[in-house]
């Protein structure tokens, strides 16, 4: 499959969304919204709940499973009041010492003038800033598509994983194209250079991990509950410091070729 198939794959309407691994992952999920400066955002979904028995924090960028719910949550592309919601969850779940898993399916974060009037730029860095420093243990997987800062918002973890079929890339392969070809024509040379797939990332060591998920995607929740159950117990033995220097690091070392 050439890169450019692995995108439209990646974005498949077929795709389970977030909603449905918070479903199947997480007992007695409480979704909260707002962000108690201007709104909510549906494309951000942030709660509480039990993963094996235990409190943890889940933050989600839901592109919806409807044309309704798609319209609704923006495609999963996110205003600032959704990471300003995204990062007061973070805060919480520090205080009173919640794992926060993210699941990521974006092509990246709103564009629009509001989203520029309130802060966009501002709100992503903010989290980006504010989430390097949590000495609780973030991990994030991307589940379609990681696109641009508008994935890398819920991404500054521990960990990062990805399904098999997913993308992470700085950039959609139209904007590369029409960015650095100049010609949008050109979406299918541009995916192969940004080397996108699950498979450039972990080689690049910007990803811990690639979780299958199966033909029809049955491997999909099992995968992420299990590498979250896995992570869980090996950071459990770390402090609060501990947590929050190894996340550092992990930034620090990221783009190095494994051989």
């Amino acid at each position: 499959m050439n890169a450019y198939k692995k995108v439209q794959a990646a974005r498949s309407n077929q795709r389970p969304d977030a909603k449905k691994y918070i479903e199947q992952m997480i007992d007695g999920f409480i979704e909260l919204h707002g962000d108690r400066r201007f709104g909510d955002d549906p494309a951000v979904m942030t709660g509480l709940g039990f993963f094996e028995s235990r409190p943890v924090t889940v933050l989600a960028l839901e592109k919806g499973d409807s044309n309704e719910e798609r319209l609704r949550r923006n495609f999963g592309s996110a205003n600032p009041e959704g990471y300003r919601k995204s990062l007061w969850q973070m805060r919480q779940a520090e205080k009173f010492n919640r794992p926060i898993l993210c699941l990521v399916d974006t092509a990246g974060a709103a564009c629009g003038i509001g989203a520029e009037e309130r802060g966009q730029g501002q709100a992503i860095a903010e989290n980006l800033w504010e989430m390097m420093g949590l000495t609780v243990p973030v991990f994030s997987v991307i589940i379609g598509e990681g696109g641009s800062g508008g994935a890398l918002a819920l991404a500054c973890a521990n960990e990062v994983y990805m399904l098999e079929g997913a993308i992470y890339s700085v950039l959609s392969p139209e904007g590369a194209a029409s960015i650095i070809y100049k010609d949008a024509a050109k979406v299918e040379e541009a995916s192969e250079a940004l080397k996108l797939s699950a498979q450039d990332m972990l080689r690049f060591q910007v990803i811990e991990k690639i979780l299958p998920e199966g033909a029809d995607y049955e491997l999909a929740a099992p995968s992420i509950k299990a590498a979250f159950s896995d992570a869980l117990k090996r950071f459990d033995d770390l402090s609060p410091g501990e947590i929050r220097d190894q996340r550092y690091k992990r930034f620090r070392r990221l783009g190095g070729e494994k051989e």
